[in-house]
């Protein structure tokens, strides 16, 4: 998954998506194809992937257009998953395209999809009426270009090129993905509006160039409106500006939900088109991105599970759905014990989550053993800070560190999202990205 042999293309109403080499259950393929066949509603799959093109380009915060990187795409068997963040990481975005959107065979594994500028043209000029044959995967893409003529000679040569393009997938995407299944995992539907309601308030969002604007959303008979205190089935979406690539699909949505944790703080937006959904999830802040939010940090500092991991990621398959309670009876584990090791597969992106089915799917990524401390460094330092904890009361622990005495205060149930810390970690972000590393190591020592 770190390069392509060809470029992506559409021609004649053929459109060739150039892919890298794919993790499949039969291990990496040098020349995957995932899919071959003709795309059901070819001009509402040309604006969602322009939707996604649009989000892996853009920096919302401080607004600036960026290289474009390449989405994920996961073949699911009966469904095809791709997935990017945004230039900020502070947008994540899935396109589900679902099997009536196709007429043909899909078949399993994970890679990236090339979406580059001559393919973002192309998909532009595609219409309602045209047909559109996919072709995920084409080892034998060849594009032809002309090249200038000889000095004795007016006729025009005909050249064949093969594009390579290297590839690397942003670190920190990988991290992002494990910190946004976790948040999608907390998310609940609050309310959903028809296609008119959804059409008028696409219509009404500011350019990804405007000022971050944060609000609660409510529905009303005459569409969604803008309020600024929560009130009955109110939804918030911190940054609208970050929503503003669906204008893409605007005339084609048929439905929209809106979703947010118990908490305000991350938002999810999921968008129904004919055939298609598509997710975006947003931070809590738009200088934040989804690398940093630390959603799996109490998760990570529970006991040790890495035997559960390996045995559970032994057996997956590309599932577009995990059943948690089947595979928590198969494996004779409990509840709590499954939910930990699924989220151990999350950190290295094996897993990610849709808030519509309310369950797990399964991607493949190149694994790093070492990832979990590498792209956990509070848990790293939580774990030096062990030795230093005295107990001050029944919930109160007080740790010393480089001289400076910091005070953790536990719940009477000892539930540590409850706890509270003196840290000035603590004091600017309270729980809302991961508890701090004072909380972090009470609950490594005490097995909270």
């Amino acid at each position: 998954m770190r390069a392509f042999a060809h470029q992506s293309m559409f021609e004649n109403g053929n459109l060739a998506l150039a892919i890298a080499p794919a993790l499949t259950p039969q291990g990496i393929v040098p020349d995957p194809t995932f899919f071959k066949g003709f795309a059901t509603e070819p001009q509402v799959l040309a604006r969602g992937l322009l939707v996604l093109a649009d989000i892996t380009a853009t920096r919302y915060f401080n607004y600036m257009p960026l290289v474009l990187r390449d989405p994920i795409l996961s073949a699911q068997g009966d469904m095809l998953r791709a997935e990017c963040f945004s230039a900020c990481n502070g947008v994540y975005a899935r396109l589900d395209l679902l099997k009536s959107g196709f007429d043909g065979k899909i078949g399993l594994g994970t890679t990236n999809v090339d979406i580059g500028i001559e393919l973002r043209a192309a998909l532009m000029h595609i219409k309602q009426k045209d047909k559109m044959h996919l072709n995920i995967g084409d080892i034998g893409l060849m594009v032809s270009h002309f090249g200038k003529p000889s000095e004795d000679s007016k006729i025009t040569q005909v050249k064949n090129k093969v594009h390579e393009r290297p590839v690397e997938m942003p670190d920190r995407w990988v991290r992002a993905l494990g910190n946004s299944a976790e948040i999608h995992r907390g998310m609940k539907p609050i309310f959903s509006v028809n296609a008119i309601h959804a059409q008028a308030f696409v219509a009404s969002l500011p350019p990804a160039t405007g000022k971050s604007q944060a609000t609660w959303l409510i529905p009303s008979p005459k569409g969604i409106k803008l309020m600024a205190r929560r009130s009955g089935k109110a939804a918030y979406v911190s940054g609208l500006h970050r929503l503003s690539a669906l204008k893409r699909v605007m005339t084609n949505i048929k439905g929209m939900t809106f979703y947010m944790p118990d908490e305000p703080g991350a938002s999810m937006i999921e968008v129904e088109l004919t055939g298609m959904r598509i997710t975006l999830s947003l931070t809590a802040d738009a200088q934040h991105g989804y690398s940093g939010e630390g959603a799996l940090l109490t998760a990570l500092a529970k006991e040790d599970v890495l035997e559960d991991v390996e045995a559970i990621s032994s057996m997956l398959s590309f599932e577009a759905a995990l059943n948690e309670q089947k595979m928590a009876k198969l494996w004779g584990m409990n509840d709590g014990r499954m939910q930990t090791a699924l989220t151990h597969l999350a950190i290295s992106g094996k897993l990610g989550f849709d808030a519509h089915e309310n369950v797990y799917f399964h991607r493949e990524l190149p694994d790093d053993p070492n990832r979990i401390l590498k792209d956990n460094p509070r848990l790293v330092s939580a774990r030096k800070l062990i030795e230093f904890i005295e107990v001050n009361g029944e919930n109160q622990r007080t740790i010393r560190s480089k001289d400076v005495e910091y005070i953790v205060h536990l719940s009477p149930d000892k539930d540590i999202q409850k706890a509270r810390c003196s840290c000035t970690w603590y004091l600017n972000h309270m729980n809302k990205r991961g508890p701090c590393k004072h909380i972090l190591a009470v609950q490594l020592k005490e097995g909270l």
